[in-house]
């Protein structure tokens, strides 16, 4: 990253503070709410009671990144690195968190953990779900398996769906079309449709939710084309979810809440890319399926609350691939199930100290049936049952402290224990937070990493360790708002991918040693006045070799919101990513190649209009305004100036 860009980020930063500590009596804003968090606890609790920098994207928020998929909205979030999501929308993503990758992030659905069994990571594919069904989403960054078990290594990402309404019947109904074009193509025509329904009330003690959701995407090759004079093959891109939520009343204390929900996939897709110019195919598709369901009882009693997250999850993926040395088309088919059953409760001890105790059940299987052979779910599977406590203490003097520990059991690796220590303190006198925190966590081998044709039933679980050190400051009647968080994270135990080059036999490993990461994490927000406001973050991430692929060193998020009157919303976005590593196998010389990306900005805009008041409102976009030409990942398409034109009507 250029030394004048940092210091002329760090003087932007210095002066528009300094700027603004002087304009006390000029600028001023609505009171806000409280705000809550609840993903480090699992209860309510107050932001301001909170030791963690955890970030919330609102309701409001998400109107504001209209036409936005979940892995964009994510990806400017201080310290993550959603790769893919300026890819070809049936590309795969990456997640990345603090040096982290997918198998070390968890994501939750209303609380509860969702995972693809089968999958290398076992990590959820944030393309089965739309951003129009979301209400409100969290992330947490840091290790947290004291609360959320396997997985929860670097972050967590709580992703809260829509609820009821609270009249009788209420619906709401969107549609939205845009182009999908690369920087070379630069293609006009309407390519890009999204729309969806859904039917919400509340009938005195029952209340229920009902979306149907749609998507359908072509006009881009998922391998890049050498040139824009290129034919290579459209990979089309289509989803339909649909989710019922369903909730009765029995009591003032006791409510009972079901859910089911279905999502399909269907994109086709291009061999990987190895630099031999034969990758494009009109032959490879694939399609996922996913049925999830799931019973969440409440109960609030005099002294706290117990609550049981359960669920059910079956996905399906099934592949038709090209093999370029047979010259024919093979067919494979992967299906996994996992059950998540998570008893908890919270007891108030007194005003300023709880204690939440429960118990987690997990359990795991898959099979497939692929052309180098079969796996039985009979041999491939384990469980989990983990007991674990919590206890939160806070103050009225500005101490708070969130401490606890978790036992897993694991049917195949025995005995885990995981542990966090996470103060804070609010100084009364100064507005000023300081906070700190020291986690571990561990990663459980996916079932693909053990028994594929790749697999290794020897791997033993990676093991984390994570320390952060910030502070969170609000001056100006919360006009100005500034943190920074520090981490330091160690691992063990690393799984990664080794190809003899001899043999060519590949297979996942253990790395030997201990790999780290390290980094910073900023972010500012600057209420200008009631209609104008301006956020910011800065990431600085640095990881050992072994770690470093697909992770800028530097990252910047800049956000300016224009609420121009009542009805007319203007937001322009910029982004810079920095260079980054990556390596592919090249078909040509039959050894790995590493090769650096280089670094790329991007500014988007998006206009949103209140047609009709809490009735009609009509949005468009413009993304990559500069038809910027870059590379996300080797040999793989990414997205050039695009529009998109969308309404919602509110019933």
């Amino acid at each position: 990253m250029n030394k004048k860009f940092v210091q002329f980020s760090a003087l932007c930063i210095f002066m528009t503070t300094s700027v603004f500590a002087q304009q006390k009596d000029t600028i001023t804003s609505k009171n806000e709410l409280e705000e809550v968090v609840i993903s480090d606890s699992k209860f309510a609790l107050a932001k301001e009671k909170s030791g963690k920098v955890i970030t919330k994207i609102t309701a409001n928020d998400l109107k504001k990144k209209s036409g936005q998929s979940i892995a964009t909205i994510l990806n400017s979030v201080a310290g993550m690195e959603i790769n893919g999501n300026q890819s070809v929308a049936g590309k795969n993503l990456g997640y990345y968190i603090r040096g982290g990758k997918n198998s070390q992030v968890l994501i939750l659905i209303d609380g509860i953990p969702v995972n693809d069994a089968s999958g290398i990571s076992f990590e959820y594919d944030l393309r089965l779900l739309p951003a129009d069904q979301v209400e409100s989403i969290e992330i947490m960054k840091g290790a947290a398996s004291t609360l959320y078990g396997t997985g929860a290594a670097t972050g967590v990402i709580n992703i809260k769906l829509k609820k009821s309404g609270k009249k009788a019947i209420a619906g709401n109904v969107y549609f939205n079309a845009g182009t999908n074009s690369t920087a070379l193509a630069k293609k006009t025509n309407l390519q890009d449709f999204n729309q969806g329904f859904s039917v919400s009330g509340n009938l005195d003690k029952v209340s229920y939710f009902t979306s149907l959701n749609s998507t359908e995407t072509n006009g881009i090759s998922q391998v890049a084309a050498p040139s824009a004079t290129s034919n290579y093959d459209a990979d089309r891109f289509s989803r339909i979810n649909y989710l019922a939520k369903f909730g009765y009343k029995v009591s003032d204390n006791l409510t009972l809440d079901f859910f089911g929900n279905y999502d399909k996939i269907n994109n086709d897709y291009d061999g990987g890319f190895d630099n031999t110019g034969t990758n494009d195919t009109n032959l490879n598709h694939t399609t996922s399926k996913q049925f999830r369901v799931g019973f969440t009882p409440k109960y609030k009693y005099a002294k706290g609350e117990f609550v049981l997250n359960s669920s059910f999850n079956k996905l399906i993926r099934s592949y038709s691939d090209f093999d370029s040395w047979s010259n024919s088309v093979g067919f494979s088919e992967y299906q996994s199930r996992n059950v998540n059953i998570d008893a908890f409760n919270k007891y108030k001890i007194s005003q300023s100290f709880f204690f939440v105790s429960g118990a987690q059940y997990q359990f795991y299987d898959m099979n497939s049936v692929t052309p180098y052979g079969n796996i039985a779910k009979a041999s491939t599977k384990f469980n989990m049952i983990d007991p674990y406590v919590t206890g939160v203490f806070t103050s009225d003097f500005g101490l708070n402290l969130n401490a606890g520990a978790r036992w897993n059991i694991h049917s195949e690796y025995g005995n885990q224990l995981v542990y966090n220590v996470n103060p804070s303190f609010d100084f009364e006198v100064i507005p000023l937070k300081i906070l700190a925190s020291y986690s571990t966590a561990f990663v459980t081998p996916s079932l693909y990493q053990l028994y594929s044709e790749y697999g290794n039933s020897t791997l033993t679980p990676e093991k984390n360790s994570t320390i952060e050190v910030g502070f969170e400051t609000q001056i100006l009647d919360k006009k100005i708002k500034f943190n920074a968080v520090t981490f330091f994270r160690e691992q063990t135990n690393f799984i990664g991918f080794y190809t003899n080059p001899v043999t060519y036999d590949s297979n996942y490993i253990n790395i030997n040693g201990t790999n780290k990461a390290k980094g910073i994490e900023t972010e500012l927000s600057v209420v200008v006045s009631e209609k104008i406001k301006w956020n910011s973050n800065y990431t600085f991430t640095s990881v050992d070799s072994a770690l470093d692929r697909l992770i800028p060193k530097h990252k910047v998020n800049s956000s300016a919101d224009f609420q121009i009157n009542d009805r007319l919303f203007f937001n322009l976005t910029y982004q810079y990513v920095d260079n980054r590593k990556d390596a592919f196998f090249d078909g040509n010389t039959y050894a790995t190649q590493k090769i650096t990306l280089g670094s790329y900005q991007l500014l988007n805009s998006t206009v949103r209009y209140e047609w009709i008041k809490n009735r009609l409102s009509v949005f468009g976009t413009a993304t990559n305004i500069f038809n910027v030409d870059f590379v996300e990942n080797v040999g793989y398409s990414a997205l050039g100036r695009n529009f998109k034109l969308g309404m919602t009507i509110n019933l």
